[in-house]
């Protein structure tokens, strides 16, 4: 398992909507990100910070039910 990368709250939303999530709607800091998946929706709340905490990176990339290796180095 490799080391994640430092990432915006920017660079987080372009990954996710390159894997099919889009914008739902922002208040104040943070930006709502939803995919519609069968019957399911998931949504994933990004932080617009310049530089997003690792363990708040990997609670997104769970959330996302994404691979680690998609954020990673």
């Amino acid at each position: 398992m490799g080391k994640l990368r430092v990432l915006s709250g920017k660079e987080v939303c372009l990954i996710l909507m390159a894997h099919g999530f889009e914008q739902v709607r922002q208040k104040g800091s943070h930006i709502v990100m939803q995919k519609q998946v069968d019957s399911i929706t998931i949504t994933v709340p990004v932080p617009q910070h310049k530089e997003i905490k690792a363990g708040t990176l990997a609670s997104i990339i769970r959330q996302a039910q994404l691979s680690r290796s998609v954020f990673e180095n």
